[in-house]
């Protein structure tokens, strides 16, 4: 029979021996420095200044001092003296802390906790390096059938592997579908509401669509995936049209009736009043076509411009023709640009001087849009 047990060689009493209790207490002792093993370090070399009763450290390789030719033992405090304990294959230590290459008082790694096995030759981490055909996965929460992978966090990076470390210093990062009307994308929420999706919807056209409740979407850009072509389908913008003839008398800055558009999207210009609203802030472009039309004189001398909210002419929309006009065929063509508060109005105004006239049906008109 042996003197030890096989596994942690620890010392059996034997018959007939004599102070069989400091065998049994030499066992017991064994017994704590290997059993839950947790040591305070994994990288010293040389032993700490001033130990505690019962600190555990793994030796690491090229150990001196006292540790000399403990390399990867454990080296256990007890009693006022290291005791060496050869580790055996599977055997499974706790790093409290990551001692760094500290092997003067005060400099360690703290918080950087690990586990370790002895595989015969060395500590090796447990942390496995490749995970496969994993069902779910949660970090910070749980996973679920409907979200397999899950994170809770409040930040998150993707670096590229640089050249110097074996990568290409490039990163991409990779979403696929199966087939075309299928969606793509990434899903933006507030309160597990949604707001905002970008990707590709339905088709493989890039979008991006916002939303106030989550349920109806409004497409804010997309991009045509043949051609490239972009679209802004919210983008505020009309024609508008009077499909009769305004008589102007003179002196007056009249307002156009303009009471027909060709396209007004979002229903920006008002009709039943004449003028253009903004809905949101921003700077706009518009432009205006005022043709003129003889009432009893061709001396009649035509002007045109935008007004703001009414009162305020913008500048750089005035334009006259005082020469002799001629009927149908004698025209001010206005442009201008000019920043907006949503709800300001801009409308068409003529003006006649030395006499009367007309602003032609059909070919007087005022367009706008939203341009940045």
């Amino acid at each position: 029979m042996s003197d030890a047990t096989t596994h942690l060689l620890l010392p059996y009493i034997l018959a007939a021996q004599a102070q069989k209790h400091v065998t049994h207490n030499e066992a017991l002792r064994l017994l704590d420095g290997i059993v839950h093993l947790s040591v305070r370090g994994a990288a010293r070399t040389e032993p700490p200044p001033a130990p505690n009763d019962g600190d555990r450290f793994l030796v690491a390789p090229g150990a001196t001092g006292d540790w000399s030719g403990w390399d990867n033992s454990i080296a256990y405090w007890v009693d006022g003296a290291w005791l060496q304990l050869p580790p055996r294959p599977g055997w499974r230590a706790w790093v409290e802390e990551f001692d760094g290459s500290a092997n003067s008082p005060g400099e360690s790694l703290p918080g950087e906790r690990l586990l370790l096995v002895y595989d015969g030759a060395g500590w090796v981490g447990t942390t496995p390096t490749t995970l496969q055909n994993l069902a779910l996965l949660g970090l910070g929460t749980a996973a679920d059938a409907a979200n397999p992978f899950s994170a809770k966090l409040n930040a998150a990076l993707w670096t590229a592997k640089t050249v110097a470390e074996g990568g290409t210093g490039d990163l991409f990062y990779t979403m696929n579908k199966e087939a075309a009307g299928d969606d793509l994308g990434l899903t933006l929420q507030t309160g597990f509401v949604t707001k905002a999706l970008v990707g590709l919807f339905g088709s493989d056209h890039f979008r991006l669509a916002v939303s106030a409740d989550g349920s109806t979407f409004f497409d804010g850009l997309s991009v045509d995936n043949a051609n490239g072509i972009v679209d802004q389908p919210r983008l505020p913008r009309f024609k508008a049209y009077t499909n009769y003839d305004n008589y102007v008398g003179v002196g007056t800055w009249t307002k156009i009736g303009l009471n027909n558009t060709d396209y007004n999207d979002q229903g920006a210009f008002d009709a039943a009043n004449n003028h253009f609203v903004a809905p949101v802030d921003g700077t706009y472009l518009f432009g205006a076509t005022l043709l003129y039309k003889i009432n009893e004189s061709a001396t009649a001398r035509m002007r045109g411009r935008l007004v703001l909210n009414g009162t305020t002419e913008i500048r750089g929309s005035l334009g006259e023709i005082s020469g002799t006009h001629v009927s149908l065929a004698t025209a001010i063509w206005l442009q201008t640009m000019v920043p907006l508060t949503a709800g300001d109005t801009v409308e068409l105004q003529g003006y006649f001087r030395v006499a009367d006239g007309y602003f032609a049906a059909n070919h007087t008109s005022f367009w706008g849009c939203k341009v940045g």
